[in-house]
């Protein structure tokens, strides 16, 4: 019941589109109650003339015509409910969507680490459609429901109290037949929504990355993985279908037992003469009326468990805790002071780690000044990654403090935070859409002249030139339409128009082959001048010039010092420089471990 209430509260903004629904499905339910009565004084009026006892042809005629405004009242009533529903519908989705969307920009980066990007889709499309069809079913169905129901048990109570008696039994019957089934049918049916979501996840992964599927020929493997969990879903769906099948024909039978008292009773007490046959007729099509709420309660049923379902998923996912200070927040009241002071960054016994597990940074005490490059080096997992992603925020530090400009990453509100660092990761994580939009990703509403200073800078300017639609030519999905190195161009040009004092170069270059990686350098160069640079680096030829090397051993700091001052200290950055001239095999190995390359 407490799902049926969230669920109820979601369409609150909805309420004169929901009151209006109600209102056009009582008025239904109003005139189809009419009918009834209308036929009941015809078939006496019949019943009369038929035997003589009199009886004017004409009433017959305007029975007709009142039965033919009836109908048209009701058609004319469900289309412009129809109408209200459909719009409801249409913006409670959107309502719902936006919700989830703003939700999903809200929460942390961790929440992303353990979700699949097709799960999340999937879980938004099934939640919001079980939710909408649920709110609208119970409009257009619940009330007219309850009205037809007291009206039908006040007008049988005036015949034969115990027509009544019957039919109220009925109800609570079928909710108690119905409730035995529920509880067991939402554990089947969430076991099959986990196997569509992991499908869902890896179907929108596999289209993502259809080339490398293609090319390690995984084409079966992944078909039989995808096949399996519907497999499973149909194993789940027999066990489910029996079982409210099994349970159905009892609320049926029950209901047709109930039934066959009732249609008795009329029918002994006509022909006892308590009531006319025009009565008789007016109290099945009644009963008719009240056994049709009941036939569909399956159907209603159904649809409320798929909603308590879907909505259970929905609600969790807004339930998340968002990431403090999020950017979707207002804008700080009080603008933050950040220092022109030294150290630009600076680490105070950072510790770090993901949520229960072991700590992958331990005792981090690192102060980085203006206008520096710093460098890290270490093995692949030795948190050079996470060393950066701290100081944007996008994990909190389990220990120590990290501050910036002066300020403590903990107070600063992440969209100002942000705004002073800029980023090139290893991959170009571009969109779809055109040039002109990625590069304007981090500055709305840049100039031509902008975009084409920032495209010079990064070495870009010249391949976009040569495309056919310059800036606004479209690049298809992630890139796709570029090759490495121009994505990576793109990239950079979208650091430099975003204009940032702090920049973080995470693996820039070691996608890219010899000649790619000299036209991003150079693009780096541009963009490293002048600001506050971290490098994470996997060739040791794009950190010979920084000022200072960091290089991690197990999560801590091991050495710190210029190029030249590791070269001769018998550390990791000596070794790798050792071993990058190595022919030996197991040396290539070793160095393969730090992922460096020349």
């Amino acid at each position: 019941m407490r799902s049926i209430i969230r669920i109820m509260a979601t369409a609150k903004e909805l309420w004169p589109l929901y009151v209006s629904i109600v209102l056009g499905a009582l008025l239904v339910s109003a005139t189809a109650l009419l009918t009834p009565f209308v036929i009941g004084r015809a078939t006496d009026t019949v019943v009369s003339i038929a035997a003589g006892r009199g009886g004017d042809w004409t009433d017959l005629i305007w029975y007709a015509v009142v039965l033919l405004v009836i109908a048209l009242a009701n058609s004319l009533l469900t289309n412009i409910a129809g109408y209200f529903g459909d719009q409801m519908s249409v913006r409670l989705r959107a309502i719902l969507s936006g919700r989830y969307f703003h939700k999903l920009l809200r929460l942390p980066q961790r929440y992303y680490d353990n979700e699949l990007t097709g799960k999340i889709v999937s879980r938004l499309n099934r939640s919001i459609t079980s939710i909408t069809d649920f709110l609208q079913t119970f409009a257009n169905s619940f009330f007219p429901t309850v009205i037809t129901l007291l009206a039908v048990l006040v007008i049988t109570a005036f015949y034969s109290p115990w027509l009544s008696v019957l039919l109220i039994v009925i109800y609570p019957t079928f909710v108690w037949l119905t409730a035995l089934t529920s509880k067991r049918w939402q554990v089947w049916e969430k076991q099959k929504n986990d196997h569509y979501d992991i499908a869902g996840g890896r179907f929108a992964e596999v289209i993502g990355q259809m080339r490398v599927v293609k090319s390690f020929v995984a084409e079966k493997r992944e078909l039989t993985g995808f096949n399996a969990h519907y497999d499973a879903t149909l194993g789940l769906t027999r066990q489910q279908s029996a079982f409210w099948h099994r349970m159905d024909f009892w609320r049926r039978g029950a209901l047709d037992l109930v039934f066959f008292g009732v249609y008795a009773i009329i029918f002994v007490q006509a022909a006892r003469g308590d009531y006319t046959v025009g009565a008789m007729v007016l109290l099945i099509q009644l009963t008719a009326m009240a056994r049709q709420p009941v036939t569909s309660m399956s159907y209603w049923v159904d649809q409320t468990q798929r909603a308590v379902v879907g909505s259970q998923e929905y609600f969790n996912v807004m339930a998340e805790i968002d990431e403090p200070n999020h950017a979707l927040e207002a804008e700080p009241t009080a603008e933050v002071h950040w220092t022109d002071e030294d150290p630009v960054i600076a680490f105070d016994d950072v510790d770090f780690g993901y949520g229960d597990g072991d700590l992958v940074l331990r005792e981090i005490d690192l102060a980085i000044n203006r206008g520096e490059r710093v460098a890290f080096v270490g093995e692949s997992g030795g948190g050079k990654t996470t060393l950066v992603n701290l100081i944007m925020k996008l994990y909190p530090a389990t220990d120590g403090e990290i501050r910036v400009n002066g300020q403590s990453v903990r107070d600063v509100p992440a969209v100002a935070l942000r705004r002073e660092v800029g980023v090139v990761f290893q991959d170009a994580n571009l969109f779809s859409g055109t040039i002109r939009e990625n590069m304007e990703y981090g500055r709305p509403g840049a100039t031509d002249e902008e975009l084409t200073v920032a495209a010079t800078r990064a070495n870009a300017i010249d391949f976009i030139l040569k495309l056919p639609n310059g800036f606004d030519t479209e690049i298809g999905e992630r890139g796709i339409k570029l090759s490495g190195g121009q994505k990576q161009r793109l990239s950079v040009a979208r650091a430099l128009l975003k204009d940032a004092p702090i920049l973080i170069l995470d693996e820039a270059t070691s996608s890219l082959d010899t000649k790619a990686e000299r036209a991003v350098q150079a693009g780096l160069e541009e963009l490293m001048e002048g600001r506050t640079t971290l490098i994470i680096a996997h060739r040791l030829s794009t950190i010979a010039s920084v000022d200072r090397i960091v290089t991690l051993r197990d999560g801590r700091i091991d050495e710190v010092g210029s190029p030249a001052e590791l070269a001769t200290t018998g550390g990791i950055y000596a070794e790798l420089l050792a071993l990058q001239g190595s022919d030996d095999k197991a040396d290539k190995a070793r160095l393969l471990a730090y992922e460096i390359t020349q």
